[in-house]
């Protein structure tokens, strides 16, 4: 079988709250404990999904953002996280049809569905209604002929008559039914702003959580229809992406020789996508991960830093506490070696999270607040930095519930052009801060510069 006749399924809903997460989490888990090598996608900017994705399956959660990437990179993308694999299985974003806000149909499901030429398993909470099951899923079928709705599973079954009343008006719809869920609260999540807690701050209830997903899969839904589904699937005529072949585009982006670059990770630093160690690697960088709840120092040789998204504010004390390693991180800073750090990477370089002191590299404090700053931003680069040339643009999502003060340095990071004007972050030395997540498959030039950058040091060093 060729790499582009993964066989493939989108899970789908028609709003949030149906219960993607749930069927494909335990969609994931089942196959990949039937023996499938199962490949797991999300739609969208999210960053905790994909960890419970990548729990149930052994393999990295990555992300599919039309918005974030641009539709040509999607299918390369999905290619190349998908290369191997006996099944990959796309969880959507919001409802079906729901995308960038004002933009259509970009960056929704339904266009990733369409550019991966996949079917599309449509999750319907069924805990309030039985006839009217079947209009619902009428209109979604035939809303965009281009999407190829193949299946449907009920959720929130509320009993063995409730699921007859279903499935019965389900027929005169032609789109069959796959599985039927009973309400259950076993297998819950917890849930932090719009999204679950992460795995890695709840591993051992996460694992629990995920094998009741799966045995739950198991029961009520039929495995064999859905992987003949899958299977369905036509060729995809695109290459897969691939990180070195990206980088080599741009002059002078790989290191004459290999930097260490400390990548943050933890409980508190969850937010990571895949390809960008893969980049950061291909650029020719040493990648290392490191814990700032754990370590006292950065990893030896350390010529560079990575401090990625998270929920930081959660572990403001024990962060603190960690004084060795706040210091080394500010003398990294201080000695001009690039240091990139999106989100709660920018509140742990301020002076202070909530009180608590943190690394103090940048003139500011940040506290949480009640407001969600939530949304994808366009942005440009306003002078050189060790991340970004001067006048690079590049598509983002902020997401969080704290704040910055003051929000910017006399040298903002991106000066954001959409859908608001203003400045943000701060650019000095070798530090570039933001709030501002951004997937540097789609700017494959920021991990080659900040590799570029690191190996410079490394040399400069060395002969001293």
């Amino acid at each position: 079988m060729s790499g582009g006749a993964i066989p493939r399924l989108v899970i789908a809903a028609p709003s949030s709250g149906a219960g993607k997460t749930t069927v494909a989490t335990g969609l994931m888990a089942a196959f990949a404990e039937a023996g499938l090598v199962v490949s797991p996608h999300k739609v969208g900017p999210d960053y905790i999904d994909p960890g419970y994705h990548s729990l149930a399956t052994g393999r990295p959660g990555r992300n599919l953002d039309a918005y974030l990437c641009g539709p040509g990179r999607i299918a390369p993308l999905f290619l190349h996280g998908a290369a191997g694999a006996d099944l990959a299985l796309v969880e959507g974003v919001m409802g079906l049809f729901d995308g960038a806000s004002g933009m259509g149909e970009l960056s929704s499901t339904a266009q990733v569905a369409k550019l991966l030429r996949a079917p599309v398993v449509l999750v319907v909470d069924a805990s309030s209604q039985s006839r009217s099951v079947a209009a619902l899923v009428h209109g979604f079928a035939s809303w965009d002929p281009e999407v190829r709705l193949a299946g449907v599973i009920l959720n929130k079954v509320g009993s063995d008559r409730h699921e007859e009343l279903l499935r019965e008006a389900m027929e005169s719809s032609g789109v069959p039914v796959l599985g039927a869920l009973r309400r259950d609260g076993r297998a819950g999540t917890p849930s932090r702003h719009l999204g679950l807690v992460p795995v890695a701050e709840r591993r051992a209830e996460a694992v629990e959580s995920v094998a009741e997903l799966a045995a739950r899969v198991r029961e009520g839904c039929d495995l064999e229809a859905l992987l003949a589904l899958a299977r369905t699937v036509p060729e995809l005529p695109d290459a897969p992406w691939d990180p070195a072949a990206e980088l080599s585009v741009a002059e002078g982006v790989t290191a004459p020789r290999r930097p260490l670059i400390a990548v943050a990770g933890g409980p508190a630093f969850t937010f990571s996508y895949a390809e960008h160690a893969e980049l950061l690697a291909a650029a020719g960088a040493e990648v290392a991960a490191f814990d700032p709840l754990r370590d006292e120092q950065l990893p030896p040789g350390t010529r560079g830093l990575v401090i990625g998204g998270g929920f930081p504010e959660m572990y403001a004390p024990d962060l603190s506490a960690n004084a060795p390693l706040r210091a080394a991180v500010a003398a990294l800073a201080g000695s001009g070696a690039p240091v990139s750090a999106e989100c709660a990477g920018l509140l742990y370089l301020s002076r202070s999270l909530d009180g608590k002191p943190m690394c103090g590299v940048l003139p500011a404090e940040s506290r949480m607040t009640e407001r969600l700053t939530l949304g994808y931003r366009e942005a440009v680069a306003l002078r050189d930095n060790a991340l970004a040339a001067a006048g690079t643009r590049v598509r983002g999502h902020e997401f969080h519930r704290t704040v910055l003060e003051p929000g910017a340095g006399a040298d903002p990071a991106w000066g954001l052009t959409h859908p608001e004007r203003r400045v943000e972050g701060f650019v000095s030395g070798g530090v570039h801060a933001s709030y501002l997540h951004v997937h540097w498959a789609a700017e494959p030039s920021l991990a080659g510069r900040l590799v570029a950058r690191a190996a410079r040091g490394s040399v400069a060093r060395s002969s001293a």
